[in-house]
């Protein structure tokens, strides 16, 4: 959500169409092979199904409540930790900031939006 939403581009009326450029704008940037996974709060939006989409993975939180997809992230992290040197989490959200452990490298939502030019 707050990728989404760090621009008030009026992305809250239409959730799907939003979530739909964001996962297509990371799929189409070029990552160098690097593997990203979109996780997305609540449940599967209509017409843009979780899955893989060349190295970009869309996840649904599956949880209608607050910070299910920040739960979600922050297992993500400490289950992936030991297999993965390097781990970058998109946020600007404190709250998550301050739940994930210090080795995780931080990138700002909105630099995150600029350099995938979304």
């Amino acid at each position: 959500m707050n990728v989404r939403g760090c621009v008030p581009d009026g992305w809250w009326r239409d959730k799907a169409s939003a979530l739909r450029r964001l996962v297509t704008a990371v799929a189409e940037y070029d990552f160098d092979g690097e593997w990203i996974l979109v996780i997305a709060d609540g449940r599967p939006i209509e017409g843009v199904p979780a899955g893989t989409r060349g190295n970009v993975e869309l996840r649904y939180a599956n949880r209608s409540v607050p910070d299910a997809a920040d739960d979600l992230i922050v297992e993500t992290v400490l289950a992936e930790a030991s297999a993965t040197e390097t781990i970058t989490v998109v946020t600007s959200d404190r709250g998550l900031l301050d739940r994930l452990p210090p080795h995780v490298r931080i990138e700002g939502s909105r630099s995150f939006r600029n350099r995938v030019g979304w």
